[in-house]
């Protein structure tokens, strides 16, 4: 299994968006993978929230990481957020 690194953006994406490092790699190891553009990989994966998010209340909150996949590393470009 190859090692995962996070980028500085995706470091800072996580922060403003709510989503936590453990979350981010559980999404790569064991999420949907999603084609995404310049030869990079997504994944995606929802997780039981409830919440409060942006002074909403949300049960759901889906986590996509877009990846680019080099010989022995898996490097996070940045990740998305979505709640539901």
């Amino acid at each position: 299994m190859k090692a995962i690194r996070f980028s500085k953006h995706a470091l800072e994406q996580m922060a403003e968006r709510g989503a936590d490092e453990d979350a981010v790699i559980e999404t790569i190891r064991t999420g949907e993978v999603v084609p995404a553009k310049r030869g990079r990989r997504g994944f995606r994966k929802n997780f039981q929230y409830n919440r409060v998010w942006g002074g909403r209340t949300y049960a759901i909150q889906q986590i996509l990481a877009i990846v680019a996949e080099e010989t022995d590393v898996l490097i996070v470009v940045t990740v998305y957020t979505f709640y539901f």
